[in-house]
This record gives structure tokens, sequence and C-alpha cells, in this order.
């Protein structure tokens, strides 16, 4: 797990041509301080009003899309009309997510892949225009995610990546997210690494205004194709 502790680290001749970090001195040894990045008392309040505040604003003006999609998706098999499965968000802890289903009953353990005969023919519209993810508007609602934050895995493939990418784990610093550095800068089946990449750069770099600008920036997600696809096998 990643914890809030400051590094200092020796500077070298590269190191003073580049670093704007603050500095220290500890006998006639030159230290560079690396100040970890931490989400204040009044920047949590903040961000969760706006969770909460944008999360109602979001369901009201979907709502009309939500009930068009929860027909799509009861004439197209009779089933249920959404999917629960258990992430992972901050610390570990481990939390239902809400979606429209868009695959087969008893048939979504294993991430889908393009063209995955287990996706329903609503399904692949839903996903096509990420319509599926609307429900998770709920999730934040209730406190287990937050509009802006690193995507929720599941436990099975959270716990598979870190045996392999342990800076995986960095992730849990903070909420889970409806949309993040990674959603809108990566792919949905970039690698783990690059991931871990993304959603470190927005822990370390995090930000009221930030959250603001990732938000509007989301809209660019849903003219992206290749943000709804799915891992390649």
């Amino acid at each position: 797990m990643f914890h809030n502790v400051n590094i200092y680290y020796e500077a070298d001749i590269h190191s003073v041509n580049l670093s704007k970090k603050e500095m220290t001195v500890i006998d006639d040894i030159l230290l560079f301080k690396y100040v970890t990045n931490r989400i204040s008392g009044s920047q949590a309040i903040v961000k969760r009003m706006m969770d909460i505040f944008f999360s109602f604003i979001g369901l009201i003006v979907a709502s009309p899309i939500m009930i068009v999609v929860a027909v799509m998706i009861k004439l197209d098999d009779f089933g249920p009309i959404f999917f629960s499965q258990e992430r992972v968000t901050k610390n570990g802890e481990i939390f239902k997510i809400y979606k429209f289903r868009s695959m087969k009953l008893n048939d979504s353990e294993r991430p889908a892949t393009e063209n995955d005969d287990r996706i329903t023919r609503a399904g692949r519209i839903i996903r096509k225009i990420r319509v599926d993810e609307l429900p998770q508007l709920l999730n934040i609602i209730k406190g287990d995610m937050s509009i802006v934050g690193p995507r929720p895995e599941t436990v099975a493939l959270t716990q598979e990546i870190t045996k392999d990418c342990p800076e995986f784990s960095f992730r849990l610093k903070v909420k889970a997210g409806l949309t993040g550095t990674a959603q809108i800068m990566g792919r949905y089946n970039t690698n783990p690494k690059n991931k871990v990449i993304f959603d470190l750069y927005y822990i370390e770099n995090f930000s009221i205004l930030y959250d603001l600008k990732l938000m509007f920036q989301t809209l660019i997600v849903f003219i992206k194709k290749d943000s709804t696809e799915g891992f390649e096998e």
C-alpha cells in the first residue's frame, strides 16, 4: 500500500539542472526533498460536495436515456436490467459497483474482449456509447466512488495484476472514480503498468481545478472508439 512518506534523495549534476524541488543539506551533501501529495481535509470536503452535486445533476439529465436503456435490456432477453460486481476502492475496501447489464447472465467474470460473444445485442449498443456506466452515479452518491479517480478493478484482477506489478496497489491511495487520467488519456486495454503511471500522475498532481478539468475532458471519451474497446486476447 502507498504510504504518505516524504522522500529525500541525493542530488547529482542532472537533478540539479532539472529539479525545482525543496532542498536541504546534511553534512556537506545536498539532498532534494520529494513531498508526497496529500488531499487535505478541506479538499476532501469540496471533492465530496462536487461528487454529490454533479452526480445528482447527471442522474436528472440522463434519466430519459437510462429509461430507454432499461427498456432495451429488458426486451432483449427479459433478464435483469442491472449488473453488480465487487470492485476495489480506496485502501483496498471492497464495494459493489452498479452498471447496466450488457452481457449474458452469469457470464461476466472475466473482462470482455472485442467482438465477445457474451455481449448481448443491447449490450453492444450501450457499451459503444458508454451509457452502461451511468448507474455508477449511484455508487458516487453512496460514497463508494468519486467522479474522478482510478478505474475500479475487480478483486481477482487487482490481486492478479499486483503480483506482476506491485505498484498497481498505489492507485488505492484514493477512491476509485468514474473517470480519471487513465480513463481519458489511456484506453480500456491499456496495460496495467501504464495505468499506474496515469493514475499516479493524477494522485500526485491532485487539485480541485484538475478534477474539474478531467470532468470536462471526459466528454471526449464518448467520441473515442478505442476508449470502449475490450482487451485483446
